[in-house]
């Protein structure tokens, strides 16, 4: 929203500077995003006279200029310069403006520079109105009276001197995009008087001869009100100076008298209007929703079809107007227009807004009328623009035409003085609160306040305090510890899960992997590698394709990740991530999960031979350190039924029991790899973090430290078993034979392949195992062990079949 200095003092009486009002508006919610000073642009321009004009002696049509300037200002000694000069209108004698050399042009864009035109010199240049940017007149230099004042600035000749502020509008806000509104705010924070002009009544002379329906698809909702006036005998021309003026500071074009009351009322007071060619209208004017295959060209020049959502404004040959966007082309004023039918409406605001999305118009009609204007403004505007229309063109109003009737909008609320304090901390006197809302439009009557109705975002008491502590300034709120609600040790916030997964988030973390955050939406084809892809996780309204749906695992963005980071030469990769994922579109079936992903190699290469390629053991090893640290039982279960996006004999599931899955490990499938484009060795884990059993005993101190003084003992065992038996089977059955007594037990080798075939015969493999005991009451004795180890002989045997190695 743009306006100009002089425009906000004819609604606000105010001596108070520029940079005053400027943090006011921020302050007030209004922020201020620039402020174009006219003197940064137009400031070395100078008034100067031209002492002599002669014929340009190698150019019919330029003109030799000695020019008189003053380039310090008028208490400063003149200087005499020579300029060559197009214009028809140079002559000796003449006052104009001149720029001089390293003067930016800011209606051509160029910077002056001293030069030499057909073999004559030329220091500066004698302006024209399109050089200065104040109009489009370039027929000629500028002619100034004689008496103007010699090397004054020009600006401040013409009282140019006008700053332009932009500020920016948020969407809660209508009645600030017009500039009566702002002055309403800023009279309220004190920084004046409101001055508004009252509108006063023009009486018709005449019935209409246009008269107006609302369809009956309308005027329920889309267009709940229609004021029309018809207006004889106008005389379209330009528009006067000042409202010339004004249009162009904040960067509209003015085009003629009639359309620019339009943008005047626009922007002077957030009532958008428009006026027809009446003599181009044909019968009467009805208001109703669009025909589908219907079609209009728009002031814009472009052709818009309907589909049947949209507000038309039509006559008796179809559509005329799409009902507050734009006008069409046929019905606009000319300088040929002598009658004229103009046009104040109410419409729906989500109507405009779809519309207007719909067919990507952006007009100032609708982004005022998408947001929300004054239900009773098109009458009083109605009267305003008629005033403007006859003070500018003349004419002869007509009665008005109403279809419809104003909405009401009334309603009240209750102003509690006490709980501004409660709500915002601020201390603020009951009258001054009762001050602030009377300025700014509200009706008190004792302890109900009814807002204006140009405020449709007070929408509850809670808005009314809102509206108090910003007329007194959100500055003054002192920041104030909150009170304890109790003494002592505070208790703790996070919950057992948040903090499970910061205790997996800082554990593979330390592992050495990064984090990532990716989306939690995934493209179709990559939810249904990993199990999902259904419908009930399908998005209704997807950022794009390749995000239709909820990911069904970590997994799929992580790969996804793995390989953007390859294409950009990043071959060895460590990521994680820690998040939900969904299995369904029900709140039961959002999972949280924790999962790391590593491709390629270990490490960088190096003259040691250390670096290999990952493998399905580095994935078990961290997935299991993770469900170490979260606090899942030490004895899983492995299994190999790992879903379908895991290498099927190099994967496998930890598990308590066959049914409750704590996590899964493994080599990802090569034909996942290939089609989501990750090149290389790629190991994985996914941990479902609600899965591990949370400890029964909600004790903050940790359990005392269980550590024996006696002596452990360790044995070693070596196993000939068939190649089919698993390491784990055999540990396993190790540690059961006496659980009281062996601490733990490893695997330290494995023989087979072609020597082991020749020492134990087809089909066999030697398992080395390392038993650790650790006794509790007394030491070993060599018999005691003994016993142990022949538990664990006998155990294994019928666990495996195997036997020891001779």
């Amino acid at each position: 929203m743009k306006f100009t200095l002089s425009w906000l003092k004819t609604h606000l009486e105010t001596e108070v500077p520029l940079d005053d009002i400027l943090y006011a508006l921020t302050d007030l919610g209004l922020e201020v995003e620039g402020v174009e000073n006219p003197a940064d642009a137009l400031g070395d321009f100078r008034i100067c006279r031209v002492i002599e004009a002669k014929q340009h002696p190698n150019a019919d049509r330029l003109r030799l200029c000695r020019v008189e300037t003053w380039p310090n200002g008028p208490d400063a000694a003149s200087e005499e310069v020579q300029v060559v000069c197009g214009a028809p209108n140079a002559r000796t004698g003449l006052v104009g403006v001149f720029a001089p050399v390293g003067t930016h042009v800011p209606g051509t864009g160029v910077d002056l520079k001293p030069g030499v035109i057909r073999g004559e010199a030329s220091n500066g240049m004698l302006c024209s109105e399109r050089e200065l940017m104040l109009s489009d007149d370039h027929d000629g230099i500028i002619d100034l009276p004689a008496d103007a004042p010699m090397g004054a600035r020009f600006i401040d000749y013409t009282d140019r001197n006008d700053p332009v502020i932009d500020i920016a509008i948020t969407p809660n806000r209508p009645d600030a995009l017009g500039v009566a509104g702002i002055a309403r705010d800023l009279a309220a924070r004190g920084l004046g008087t409101l001055i508004t002009p009252a509108i006063e009544t023009v009486p018709g002379t005449f019935a209409s001869p246009i008269s107006v329906s609302l369809n009956a698809d309308v005027k329920d909702g889309p267009c709940a009100l229609f004021v029309g006036r018809y207006i004889r005998g106008v005389k379209n021309g330009p528009s006067p100076q000042w409202v010339q003026d004004r249009l162009r500071a904040i960067g509209l074009r003015p085009i003629s008298a009639l359309v620019d009351v339009t943008n005047l009322m626009t922007y002077d007071r957030n009532r958008p209007m428009h006026v027809f060619d009446a003599d181009k209208v044909a019968g009467n004017i009805e208001v109703r929703m669009a025909k589908p295959g219907e079609s209009l060209l728009a002031l814009d020049e472009k052709t818009y079809e309907f589909d049947g959502t949209e507000v038309l404004i039509c006559d008796n040959n179809g559509p005329e107007s799409i009902g507050g966007i734009m006008g069409g082309l046929a019905s606009g004023c000319t300088a040929e227009t002598v009658n004229v039918f103009v046009e104040a409406a109410f419409f729906d605001t989500i109507h405009i807004a779809a519309a207007g999305r719909k067919h990507k118009i952006n007009s100032d009609a609708r982004y005022r009328n998408e947001r929300g204007i004054d239900p009773a403004s098109a009458p009083v505007g109605m009267e305003m623009a008629t005033r403007l229309i006859q003070e500018f063109c003349g004419g002869e109003p007509s009665e008005l035409v109403i279809a419809g009737a104003v909405p009401d909008v009334a309603r009240s609320y209750k102003l509690d003085t006490d709980r501004v304090s409660s709500l915002v901390g601020m201390d603020i006197a009951a009258v001054e609160q009762e001050r602030a809302l009377t300025a700014l439009g509200f009706t008190i009557d004792g302890a109900d306040v009814t807002p204006p109705t140009w405020r449709p975002d007070v929408q509850g008491p809670a808005d009314l305090v809102e509206e108090i502590a910003r007329i007194a300034s959100l500055t003054k709120l002192e920041g104030k510890p909150m009170a304890r609600a109790e003494i002592g040790v505070t208790r703790a916030i996070l919950t057992p899960m948040q903090r499970r997964e910061t205790a997996a988030r800082r554990q593979i973390a330390a592992l050495g992997y990064n984090e990532c955050v990716t989306y939690t939406f995934v493209d179709h084809a990559s939810a249904l590698m990993f199990g999902g892809g259904e419908d009930c996780t399908k998005l209704a309204n997807p950022i794009s394709s390749e995000m239709s749906h909820m990911r069904p695992d970590l997994l799929p963005p992580l790969l996804q990740a793995a390989a953007r980071n390859q294409a950009r030469g990043f071959a060895d990769l460590a990521l994680f991530e820690v998040g939900p994922a969904f299995q369904g579109g029900e709140p039961g079936q959002q999972l949280m999960q924790a999962s790391g992903l590593l491709v390629g190699y270990t490490g960088p290469r190096d003259p040691h031979g250390a670096r290999r390629a990952v493998d399905v053991y580095d994935a078990k090893a961290d997935a299991e350190a993770v469900l170490s640290a979260i606090g899942a039982p030490a004895k899983l279960m492995v299994q190999r039924n790992a879903p379908g996006w895991w290498h099927p004999g190099r994967s496998g599931q930890l598990s308590l029991g066959p049914k409750n899955i704590l996590a899964g490990f493994g080599e990802v499938h090569p034909k996942v790899l290939s089609a989501m484009d990750v090149k290389g060795p790629a190991v994985a884990f996914t941990i479902w973090l609600e899965n591990p059993p949370f400890p029964k005993a909600k004790s903050a101190t940790r359990p005392a430290l269980v550590i024996s003084d006696l002596q452990a003992v360790e044995r070693d065992f070596a196993f000939v078993v068939d190649e089919t038996v698993e390491a784990l089977t055999l540990l396993n059955a190790a540690k059961g034979a006496d659980k009281a007594l062996i601490a733990d037990a490893s695997v330290f080798d494995q023989f087979m392949g072609a020597k082991a075939v020749a020492q134990m015969g087809e089909g066999k493999k030697s398992i080395a195992i390392s038993v650790r005991l650790q006794p509790k009451d007394a030491t070993l004795t060599d018999k005691e062990i003994e016993a142990v180890s022949a538990k664990i002989i006998d155990k294994v045997e019928k666990a495996t079949g195997g036997v020891l190695r001779g």
